[in-house]
């Protein structure tokens, strides 16, 4: 299997100023450039594949800075830039002021041939979602998919390119895409409007996303999917757990809701009265989890997957990969926590794999009181290289800042709270700490109320409940409420508790 690479090498190199682009053409590695960083007051770095350098001993200037800024496109509110009829993206940093003192300018590449491993997916007609770390070349796959949509299957192909990073800057796109046509988003906050646009407008069979990163383009992509259009596209985040966990983007696989099962379904199923169910049907059929640039994780069937895990199941994965012949290989991966192992290996796996909690924009105090009324004990790091579960709030996530890239990056599972809410914080530790045999105190602490409401009805004059979270009292209040009895709070925390009672039979 042969892999085509253009790259425009030549123009990226050209808009630096001389002494840095006469001292990197004299590297002898120049064709596996990834990127140039250059900011104000240091030397320039040049990032290879497989290495980094300094490429003159001379600090930044701005002068350099206006130099490359004035042979590029225009930046726009993602503060990215590009040059015509090229894949390369020039990225600034700005100062307090909005003045640039940094500029990562990195290499776009049209990789032909790269999609042959999951090729047959493309071809058949479903929505494909691509996931994996950033860098691993996503778009890249992205962009080849469109070509050969449009020039081999011979369909209606529209790409929304947000940052123009699919189909390179100015007006004409890349041929790297082929036949597809391409729409321009002004400004990144308009994706969304811009998908739809582009299914109203244009009739197209096939629409190609890049990043979708908000609520708003995951709506967007269900109404397209909807519609009867094939969807191809990208999401943050590495693994199909990463969605499930991400209220922000969890529409994409269907949604995920809690359902309180009444005694005898809980007892049919086996499970706890609280589960985790999907809403609705997912908007993309297949997830591709790209592990490696010829390694891939495939769920052939998002549906069926995402009901398996949330019911603590977890179906083998077909893993893919290009051997060093350059043919396709295909296997079954079961999960590791479900090889069959000595107990005392699973023994020592287990306490190895217990979470180690980092916090990003959480309330400790709050999560820790929850963990509390659960009977659970966290393990919260300072350090996010020590964690193996990053946790943060959806307002963090959208913002992007570099302590979750560099999660991300580092493969760490990241769930985001959709708020700081104690039911928010009571789901997500359930996700974490899954048991069957620890109850859910929601629902157990519900029926201690509902059972003193019964004692009441029946005679008793006053019942005292066990002390709970001032969530938790907030329920059993509203389960007096609802059974036309009195209820209140006695006590100082730790040890606040309900009191439920008939009107007029308090002394």
């Amino acid at each position: 299997m042969q892999k085509v690479i253009t790259d425009d090498l030549s123009a990226l190199i050209n808009i630096l100023p001389s002494h840095i682009c006469n001292a990197l053409n004299e590297q002898p590695d120049i064709s596996e450039l990834v990127e140039v960083v250059m900011d104000l007051g240091r030397p320039p770095e040049a990032r290879f594949f497989q290495r980094e350098m300094i490429i003159v001993p001379q600090d930044i200037t701005e002068l350099d800075l206006e130099y490359v800024v004035s042979r590029i496109s225009s930046f726009g509110d993602d503060n990215r830039a590009g040059i015509e009829r090229t894949l390369h993206r020039i990225s600034a940093i700005r100062n307090r002021k909005g003045t640039i003192v940094g500029l990562t300018c990195r290499v776009g590449r049209a990789v032909y041939g790269t999609i042959k491993i999951i090729q047959d997916l493309v071809e058949s007609g479903k929505s494909v979602l691509l996931m994996g770390r950033p860098g691993v070349g996503k778009t890249t796959m992205l962009r080849e998919m469109a070509r050969v949509l449009a020039d081999e299957l011979k369909r209606r192909v529209v790409i929304v390119d947000t940052s123009n990073e699919i189909a390179g800057d100015g007006d004409i796109p890349h041929p790297g895409i082929g036949h597809a046509r391409r729409m321009q988003v002004p400004t990144p906050s308009l994706q969304h409007a811009v998908m739809i646009e582009a299914v109203e407008n244009h009739m197209p069979q096939v629409i190609v996303i890049d990043e979708i990163g908000t609520e708003l383009e995951a709506q967007a992509a269900r109404t397209i999917a909807e519609r009867g259009v094939q969807l191809i596209g990208t999401a943050h985040g590495n693994t199909l757990e990463n969605l499930i966990v991400n209220p922000t983007l969890a529409d994409l696989i269907g949604g995920i809701q809690t359902v309180t099962l009444s005694d005898e379904e809980a007892k049919r199923r086996g499970t706890q009265k609280s589960i985790l169910e999907r809403m609705a049907p997912p908007t993309f059929n297949i997830i591709v989890e790209i592990q490696d640039r010829d390694k891939v994780a495939i769920h052939p069937d998002v549906a069926e997957a995402v009901d398996s895990i949330l019911r603590g199941h977890h179906l083998e994965t077909e893993i893919r990969w290009i051997d060093e012949t350059g043919e396709i290989r295909v296997a079954k991966e079961m999960p590791a926590s479900l090889e069959k192992a000595p107990a005392t290996k699973v023994k020592k796996a287990k306490e190895e794999k217990q979470p180690k909690l980092y916090l990003f924009g959480v309330n400790h105090g709050r999560l820790e009181q929850m963990a509390k009324d659960m009977n659970l004990s966290l393990d919260i790091v300072n350090n996010p290289a020590t964690a193996n579960i990053f946790i943060t709030s959806k307002a963090y996530y959208r913002n992007r800042p570099q302590k979750i890239i560099d999660a991300e990056a580092a493969n760490i599972p990241i769930y985001v709270l959709k708020s700081n809410t104690p039911n928010q914080m009571r789901q997500l530790l359930n996700t974490i700490y899954p048991s069957d045999d620890r109850r859910d105190p929601v629902a157990t602490a519900l029926e201690e109320a509902q059972s003193a409401v019964d004692q009441v009805q029946s005679g008793d004059q006053i019942v005292e409940l066990r002390p709970q979270s001032a969530y938790i009292r907030r329920l059993q209040h509203l389960v007096a409420e609802q059974n036309n009895l009195i209820s209140e709070s006695s006590g100082k925390d730790p040890n606040r508790r309900v009191r439920i009672y008939r009107q007029g039979a308090k002394s």
